[in-house]
This record gives structure tokens, sequence and C-alpha cells, in this order.
């Protein structure tokens, strides 16, 4: 089974266009759900995430406040490290669990990540599909859909990987700055050459 990386910056469109392959059959995990999963609660993770940080990081319901942690790591490079530590080698094992489904009859499947190339997955995929638009649109995208101040969305742009540097590192690029109909075909065209060259 040949896994195949979906990444780009906060706010590019990589669920959109993840589910556009998902349209064409193709088995999708996005690492973003399953960093969510691995602290939700009752998991290990979480009483550990809790210890460090103290209660006041659960909300009432005893689930992870979210907010109030991307604060800390984002103002605190240090905690942001811990957090890494703990949490990216357990994402990487859901990950792979979940990128081997049974009964699956295409070659390949996608595992959507925003931090790809920026730890150790790009490690598991073969070829790496940038979705990109340009750094303005990301910000604009952002604040209106997680109502982030542009401060905040800046901060988490410049945490990840330089888009200039993201695309070097491409396989294939879509570009999600246009009509939709046009990313589609794009993404049509992607899935007709894997389907080629790894059917």
């Amino acid at each position: 089974m040949v896994v195949i990386g979906l990444t780009g910056g906060i706010g590019s469109g990589k669920s959109t266009v993840a589910r556009q392959f998902g349209s064409l059959g193709v088995h999708w995990v996005d690492a973003d759900d399953v960093a969510r999963e691995v602290v939700e609660p009752g998991t290990p993770a979480l009483a550990e995430i809790a210890e460090h940080f103290g209660q006041g990081i659960l909300t009432p319901e005893g689930a992870l406040d979210r907010a109030r942690l991307r604060q800390i790591v984002f103002e605190q490079p240090e905690q942001r490290a811990w957090l890494e530590e703990l949490l990216h080698p357990i994402i990487r094992e859901e990950l792979i669990r979940q990128l081997h489904p049974d009964d699956y009859n295409l070659p390949y499947v996608l595992l959507v990540s925003p931090l790809l190339l920026e730890t150790d997955q790009h490690e598991l995929v073969e070829k790496v599909i940038v979705v990109d638009v340009p750094v303005e649109v990301q910000i604009e995208r952002t604040m209106g859909r997680d109502s982030n101040s542009r401060e905040q969305v800046e901060r988490i742009i410049a945490a990840q990987m330089p888009r200039e540097q993201r695309l070097q590192r491409a396989s294939a690029v879509i570009d999600n700055n246009q009509p939709s109909d046009k990313v589609a075909a794009e993404v049509q065209a992607l899935h007709d050459a894997f389907m080629v060259d790894f059917g």
C-alpha cells in the first residue's frame, strides 16, 4: 500500500482537497483528527498533559481545553517541545494503524497532515502533495474559520515550515486559490496518475 502525504499551511484547504480524493474512493487519515483522538478523556496522554500543565488545562467536562493549551505552547516554546515529545510518537503509531484499512482495493491511501514535513511523519509517505494558497489567503481563511486574531494566526504560520520551503519538497502542488471545479480537476488528474503509477 502506497501512502501519499497531503499537506499545506493552516487555512490552505487540506481537508477540502482530502474530501475530493475521498469522493473518488480514496481512504484518507487526517493527523489532526488522530491528534484529537489520542487526547480524548480517559486516554493516558490526556492524563499526562493534565499532570504536567495542571487541572486548569481541562474543561469542566474533563476534556482538553485546546484554546488554553494552544495559547501556552505558542507563548512558551519549551512547553511546545514537551508536548510534541509526548504526542508525536503516540500519533504516529495510531496513524500507521489507521492507514491500512481492511477490504480496500485502491493502490494508495492519503495521510493528511499540517506538520507532515516538520515531523517524522514524512518518513511514512512516498510522495508529497502540497495544497497551496498565498499567505494572506491563509490568514483571512483562518481568522474567518476559527475566530482567531490576526496575530495568533501569524504566530501559527510562523511556527510552520515557510511556504517556499514546503513547495520545494512537493512532488505535486494543488493550487487551492482558484474555483472549486478547477481544484477538483487537479485532484482527478493526480488520482488518475497515481492509479497508473501504483495500480
